[in-house]
């Protein structure tokens, strides 16, 4: 499982996919200030939300990669064959997806904050819901992956998938921003959840993909 995770950790960094999220975030915090205006305050009032938005939209991008390649090339059944229960094979995924996201999240984050104006305050406070909430996030786009496997337009019925469970992280991460420790504390709640539930589920849909 070590070796899984490892592998999915260097494949994460290798393709390309730290960088397209770096990008991602920070194409948004530039954009974003067009769209609404220049005003300081406006921009530090809602800033915190346009950073959980783009961590949101940004764990779409790598959702196709996740589990579908790993179908197709028989991974998951070596790893059958080999004994190894196929919800901590998931739950490796989930480990292996979140150490690839999660830090450039949150170096984005940090960079888009300091391009919105964003307090220290109210930068620390994204940053912590950030590491409470990328896990929830990893794993519902793990377990949006093995869903969405080897369906035609998977990137899209993922996003149609993914898009309205993640909403309690939205707004409770969002929420943290101004509710503090009892903010935090619910989107913790739901981000241990979904990495509760999320193993099992991606390994229903798997044992669906390899019949």
């Amino acid at each position: 499982m070590i070796a899984l995770i490892l592998r999915d950790l260097r494949r994460g960094y290798t393709g390309g996919g730290a960088t397209l999220t770096l990008g991602f975030f920070l194409l948004v915090a530039i954009l974003f200030p067009f769209a609404i205006g220049p005003d300081a305050k406006l921009l530090a009032r809602v800033g915190g939300g346009v950073i959980w938005a783009a961590a949101l939209l940004a764990a779409l991008l790598p959702v196709e990669r996740l589990i579908g390649p790993d179908l197709e090339t028989g991974v998951f059944d070596q790893l059958a064959v080999r004994g190894h229960p196929l919800p901590i094979v998931a739950a490796a995924k989930i480990a292996g997806h979140w150490l690839a996201f999660a830090p450039p999240v949150m170096g984005a984050a940090l960079l888009s904050a300091a391009l919105l104006g964003l307090p220290g305050k109210t930068i620390v406070a994204v940053l912590a819901g950030l590491a409470i909430g990328t896990p929830g996030l990893a794993a519902l786009a793990v377990a949006t992956g093995a869903l969405t496997a080897g369906l035609r337009g998977a990137g899209a019925i993922a996003g149609l998938v993914l898009l309205p469970l993640a909403i309690p992280l939205l707004i409770f991460g969002a929420g943290a921003i101004e509710g503090g420790m009892g903010g935090l504390k619910l989107l913790g709640a739901v981000s241990l959840l979904l990495l509760a539930g999320a193993p099992f589920v991606s390994a229903a849909a798997i044992r669906i993909g390899m019949e």
